[in-house]
Formats: C-alpha cells, sequence, structure tokens
C-alpha cells in the first residue's frame, strides 16, 4: 500500500496521480486546511473536481468522477466506499478554485 499528499491550488486539471502498473485507489481524502469561521460559514468553500483518465488521455467533462463537490473550511470529505482499479498509465487529474487550501491524499493497493 502507498501513500501520496498533493495540494490542489489551481483552476486547472492537474495530474495528481499516476499509475505504475495496476494499482487499486483505495480511498481519497479531501482536506480543507481553511479554519472553519462559524460568523461566516461560507467562507473559504471549495469545490474540488477529480478526473479518471485513460493513459494518453485528457481530463474532459467524458472522465469527470466528481463535479464541483464543495469541501468546507475546516472539513474532511473521504471517498472510500468503491475502489477505482487504474492501469499503468491511467491518471487522476484535480482541481479546485484558485487559492483553495486544498490537500488530496490516495491511498493504492497493487491488484
Amino acid at each position: 500500500m502507498a501513500i501520496k499528499s498533493v495540494a490542489i491550488t489551481t483552476s486547472t486539471a492537474t495530474p495528481v496521480y499516476t499509475s505504475t502498473g495496476s494499482n487499486a485507489i483505495t480511498c481519497i481524502v479531501f482536506c480543507n486546511l481553511y479554519t472553519f469561521d462559524p460568523a461566516n460559514p461560507t467562507a473559504h468553500v471549495s469545490p474540488v473536481y477529480l478526473y479518471a483518465v485513460h493513459g494518453g488521455g485528457a481530463p474532459s467533462d467524458a472522465n469527470l468522477i466528481v463535479n464541483g463537490l464543495p469541501v468546507t473550511a475546516g472539513e474532511t470529505l473521504s471517498l472510500d466506499q468503491e475502489k477505482l482499479v487504474l492501469e499503468n498509465g491511467d491518471a487522476l487529474y484535480a482541481k479546485a478554485d484558485v487559492g483553495s487550501t486544498l490537500v488530496m491524499t490516495i491511498s493504492t493497493l497493487a491488484v
């Protein structure tokens, strides 16, 4: 099992994980590092977009798997109900709002 963490701070879909060999994504966690402000609960909400791209492809609406899911300041979102199997060269791409402070952690397992 391997773990990789990356900051997602751009509104352009950027590769965050590329499979070498066949790997199962066992869990993906998004954490919004901003502190929650109860006086302004909508401050620093960061929508996250995640793409599962076949080797050599590019992120597009055709491979979008998470579409603008809001992650509130101070919150953590875990995607761990289903496994995603990637072949060699397949990749996950992610984007969020410019200036967001999202961190994405991916757990993988060779299959």
